[in-house]
């Protein structure tokens, strides 16, 4: 997914901290700490988050590759400290231990349906689930997240915004409708990130009735990203395709399981009349090569390329597997019939899953960013960046395969 950009994350969800190393960004680029708490404070909210975020109080701390408010071009190092770490010191010590209490290890034999637990076992040779569980938790997107906050400013640099938005909850669906100008601040407005104001309502009237079902409930949300210009991606090469990046990234989120760009699987069952965008020549839009698409049903992208067009990605997530109301499973140490481990979890954490779906569109069009407009430095990303605008405004005409200039 990444090709110019290396993102490692570590840690565990009850372990001392998550960590992020990203390194392949520019020297150059302004970089506060504030940029990377906001985004994890968004992170944080939504109707139907648990008790752990009432715990956690993540703000990243940037401790690498930046010096006085600029990244250096070195690897940049981000701490989210697990503030629950304290009730969880004797199971998360990193020390053998002195005596095996499974519950003061708070060992785990009771794997949970739609969860990492019982194949991590099998593939790991793990007796207890919780070590798999504790880095397979979506506590790890933190991580992502404060990376996010990374590429998005790098991408601010050049008016790239990322934003995303609740489109459903469980049975509810919000009314198809223009996007708003500030796409975030409607949604970061609303307690479910929803911006149709009748179905917040009812998602959020759906979420405590499965919080007192002691269920879960799944969803989609729409990531968009405004302002990338034609030609972002490739169609050469088939890892190179920036749909196939962008899908990726956004289905190795936990509980993701289905993407769709544009259009997407309502393109399976219409004409190709109705679904391809057809092309003017605009010339007030030099971003798009002075072309512009009469709609977007292909969601920015085609060919394995960005058009000009707004890049928009609905992502479909699962409901969480944990549950208060635990599900039948097998206890691993006896083989017998028994009820799933019930951790503490979220009802719903789809507006949630929506910055996280940010983080990852950001990282990924930062990478492919970096990829065509390479530069060691900022200024020189942003003369590589002029230069491609200028040829690209007048339409392709300045190309190099000697044809004719149109009229």
């Amino acid at each position: 997914m990444l090709r110019c950009l290396r993102l490692t994350t570590a840690g565990e969800s009850h372990g001392p901290a998550v960590v992020a190393v990203l390194e392949g960004m520019p020297a150059g680029l302004a970089l506060e700490p504030g940029d990377v708490a906001r985004e994890l404070t968004r992170r944080q909210g939504g109707h139907g988050r648990g008790g752990r975020m009432r715990i956690e109080k993540d703000a990243g701390e940037i401790f690498a590759g930046v010096r006085l408010g600029e990244t250096l071009g070195s690897p940049i190092a981000i701490r989210i400290p697990n503030r629950d770490f304290r009730n969880w010191r004797a199971a998360m010590a990193v020390e053998a231990p002195d005596v095996e209490d499974d519950e003061v290890l708070r060992r785990v034999y009771l794997p949970r349906p739609g969860h990492a637990d019982l194949a991590g076992m099998l593939k790991y040779g793990r007796r207890d689930a919780r070590d798999i569980l504790e880095r397979a938790s979506a506590r790890e997107t933190a991580a992502r997240v404060a990376a996010g906050a990374v590429a998005k400013r790098l991408l601010d640099e050049f008016g790239v915004r990322v934003e995303s938005h609740v489109v459903r909850i469980g049975p509810v669906e919000a009314t198809a409708g223009p996007l708003p100008e500030d796409l975030l601040a409607v949604a970061d407005a609303s307690p479910v990130r929803c911006i149709d104001p009748q179905a917040e309502a009812d998602m959020i009237e759906a979420i405590d009735a499965a919080r007192r079902d002691g269920d879960s409930l799944g969803g989609v949300f729409e990531v968009v990203a405004r302002g990338v210009p034609v030609g972002v991606g490739s169609h050469v090469t088939w890892e190179t395709r920036l749909g196939g990046r962008i899908g990726g990234a956004l289905m190795s989120i936990h509980a993701m399981k289905g993407v769709e760009i544009g259009m997407g699987f309502e393109a399976a069952r219409t004409r190709g009349s109705d679904v391809h965008d057809e092309i003017d020549r605009d010339p007030a839009r030099p971003e798009s090569g002075g072309y512009r698409r009469r709609r977007n049903n292909a969601g920015g992208l085609e060919g394995g390329m960005t058009t000009g067009g707004d890049i928009v990605a609905r992502v479909a997530m699962k409901p969480l597997s944990s549950l208060r109301r635990p599900l039948d499973s097998v206890n691993t140490r006896t083989g017998e019939p028994a009820k799933a481990i019930r951790e503490r979890s979220d009802v719903c954490a789809v507006p949630a899953a929506g910055v996280v779906g940010e983080a990852m569109m950001a990282l990924v069009l930062a990478d492919a960013w970096i990829e065509k407009f390479a530069g060691d430095t900022l200024s020189d990303m942003k003369d590589s960046v002029e230069s491609y605008l200028a040829r690209i405004g007048d339409g392709g005409r300045g190309g190099t395969n000697g044809g004719s200039e149109a009229p």
